[in-house]
Protein backbone atom coordinates (compact mmCIF):
# COMPACT_ATOMS: atom_id res chain seq x y z
CA UNK A 1 0.00 0.00 0.00
CA UNK A 2 1.06 3.37 -0.89
CA UNK A 3 -0.02 6.66 0.76
CA UNK A 4 0.89 10.20 -0.65
CA UNK A 5 -0.27 13.15 1.76
CA UNK A 6 -0.27 16.56 -0.12
CA UNK A 7 -2.47 19.77 1.48
CA UNK A 8 -5.45 21.21 -0.96
CA UNK A 9 -6.82 24.98 -1.11
CA UNK A 10 -9.64 24.65 0.06
CA UNK A 11 -11.41 23.19 3.54
CA UNK A 12 -13.08 20.19 2.23
CA UNK A 13 -13.95 16.84 3.37
CA UNK A 14 -14.92 14.14 0.99
CA UNK A 15 -14.08 9.88 -0.20
CA UNK A 16 -13.44 8.62 -3.49
CA UNK A 17 -13.17 5.41 -4.73
CA UNK A 18 -11.15 5.07 -7.82
CA UNK A 19 -10.45 2.29 -10.52
CA UNK A 20 -7.69 2.61 -12.86
CA UNK A 21 -6.88 -0.49 -14.76
CA UNK A 22 -7.25 -3.19 -12.17
CA UNK A 23 -5.83 -1.13 -9.23
CA UNK A 24 -7.79 0.94 -7.21
CA UNK A 25 -7.38 4.18 -5.16
CA UNK A 26 -8.99 5.56 -2.07
CA UNK A 27 -8.72 9.42 -1.55
CA UNK A 28 -9.76 10.32 1.31
CA UNK A 29 -9.78 14.55 1.89
CA UNK A 30 -10.12 15.90 5.54
CA UNK A 31 -10.14 19.36 6.32
CA UNK A 32 -8.34 20.01 3.03
CA UNK A 33 -5.77 17.41 3.18
CA UNK A 34 -5.57 14.93 0.84
CA UNK A 35 -4.41 11.20 1.41
CA UNK A 36 -4.35 8.53 -1.54
CA UNK A 37 -4.22 5.05 -0.79
CA UNK A 38 -3.74 1.79 -3.27
CA UNK A 39 -4.94 -1.39 -3.17
CA UNK A 40 -4.88 -4.33 -5.77
CA UNK A 41 -8.25 -5.98 -4.76
CA UNK A 42 -11.58 -3.91 -5.18
CA UNK A 43 -12.99 -5.33 -1.70
CA UNK A 44 -10.01 -4.08 0.42
CA UNK A 45 -10.24 -0.26 -1.24
CA UNK A 46 -14.18 -0.45 -0.63
CA UNK A 47 -13.40 -1.81 3.49
CA UNK A 48 -10.93 1.28 3.72
CA UNK A 49 -13.45 3.79 2.05
CA UNK A 50 -16.55 2.62 4.00
CA UNK A 51 -14.24 2.54 7.38
CA UNK A 52 -13.45 6.36 6.63
CA UNK A 53 -16.74 7.09 5.59
CA UNK A 54 -17.58 5.78 8.67
CA UNK A 55 -15.23 7.77 11.11
CA UNK A 56 -15.86 11.14 8.94
CA UNK A 57 -19.51 11.05 9.24
CA UNK A 58 -20.25 11.16 5.56
CA UNK A 59 -23.73 9.99 3.94
CA UNK A 60 -21.60 8.65 0.20
CA UNK A 61 -18.32 7.23 -0.85
CA UNK A 62 -18.18 8.86 -4.68
CA UNK A 63 -17.04 6.19 -7.15
CA UNK A 64 -14.97 8.05 -9.60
Amino acid sequence: MTVVSKPLTAKQTFIELLDNAGDWFVRVVEDGRETVRTFDKRSSAKACAEGHRTRLGLEEVTRV
